[in-house]
């Protein structure tokens, strides 16, 4: 299977080096170009791609509301690009929907490897560096006496699943939380993919975010 992309970057070398690096693989068709957010929504909604290559900064429609307005209109992934990977846009992006960010500075094969990684379903960032982001921009976020939203979502859970889901933020693999919680690992695999489903969620990286959000785990301080 072919996996299409759209590539959105306002700077025309970048743009135009990962259609490049994207195009030359046999499993991949770069299927649009956007130089703003919106033409990145308008590209993804008529060309239905698999994944979207986000830029943050852009003109029009920055890289966070086009990936906000994608995740919610469309099945396509977002894959932000940033310059620091402890950006809080990068937070922003998550909590907005995308499945992962990328460093500009990465290697051709970290990019083409990403691509087909969220393509298949999978989050890019493992569990434990999206908790350390987001415990970073929460704790900033504490320091100016922004409280966590309750979010009502997390009411259909059992008090099993809330388990699982505190361990997953915690950035516990499956194996990990199988041992802490004295279950199976096939058990925690069938608690993650039912607690994803009640609280609508793409992948384990939004049930990281939905946890510290809600105030169901802290950062440490």
């Amino acid at each position: 299977m072919t996996l299409r992309v759209v590539v959105a970057d306002d700077q025309d070398l970048v743009r135009g080096g990962l259609c490049m690096i994207l195009g030359s693989q046999p499993d991949i068709t770069v299927v649009g170009e956007a130089s703003d957010g919106l033409q990145a929504v308008e590209r993804t909604k008529t060309q239905e791609p698999d994944v979207v290559l986000m830029d943050v900064r852009m003109p029009v429609m920055d890289g966070i509301a086009a990936t906000r307005e994608i995740c919610a209109a469309t099945p396509a992934k977002v894959l932000v690009l940033t310059t620091f990977d402890l950006d809080e846009y990068v937070y922003d992006a998550l909590l907005a929907g995308a499945s992962g960010f990328l460093l500009k500075d990465m290697h051709r094969t970290e990019l083409v490897a990403a691509v087909r990684t969220v393509a298949a379903g999978s989050s890019l960032l493992a569990p434990a560096v999206t908790r350390r982001l987001i415990a970073d921009v929460l704790r900033h976020r504490r320091t100016a006496a922004v409280p966590p939203a309750p979010d009502r979502r997390l009411d259909a859970l059992t008090p099993r699943e809330r388990d699982i889901l505190r361990e997953v933020a915690r950035g516990q693999s499956n194996a990990e939380i199988a041992a802490a919680l004295f279950v199976t690992e096939h058990t925690v695999k069938t608690h993650v993919s039912n607690l994803l489903t009640k609280l609508n969620l793409r992948d384990r990286v939004q049930a990281v975010v939905l946890a510290y959000e809600s105030g169901l785990v802290r950062p440490a301080n």
